[in-house]
């Protein structure tokens, strides 16, 4: 499958960000795609955020809480990540990643959470907080 991040490069603080990640090739339900959101930026490395499993059911991490939120479109063949009030913190790349498996979920958090585990990757997004 391709997957192709799309959104806005500026946003404002306090607002909210929302990208989109399309994917093409296949359905996102036809096979056992699970999707994860990660996101880059200087100094920081590549940080994961969120991810949907192929039934649709998100998983986030206990702590922090959670300003994200992951939708999925089937219809539109898309995953949707929410991103509420955006501080230049979160000036960033961001990737959508998926990885095709049954299993997804008996992963360990730190799995989940792993860029090694997602074998199929967007070419990323940069957007910036910023007034």
């Amino acid at each position: 499958v391709q997957l192709v991040e799309s959104g806005p490069g500026l946003v404002e603080p306090s607002q909210t960000l929302t990208l989109i990640c399309t994917v093409s090739g296949d359905s996102i339900t036809r096979n056992h795609y699970n999707f994860s959101w990660f996101r880059e930026s200087p100094g920081k490395g590549l940080e994961w955020m969120v991810a949907i499993d192929y039934t649709g059911a998100a998983f986030y991490l206990p702590s922090p809480k959670s300003r994200t939120t992951v939708l999925w479109d089937t219809a539109k063949n898309q995953i949707t990540l929410r991103l509420k009030s955006v501080t230049p913190e979160d000036t960033a790349k961001y990737y959508c990643a998926a990885v095709n498996d049954l299993y997804f979920d008996n992963y360990t958090p730190d799995r989940k959470t792993d860029q090694d585990e997602y074998e199929f990757w967007g070419q990323g997004i940069q957007v910036t907080v910023s007034s």
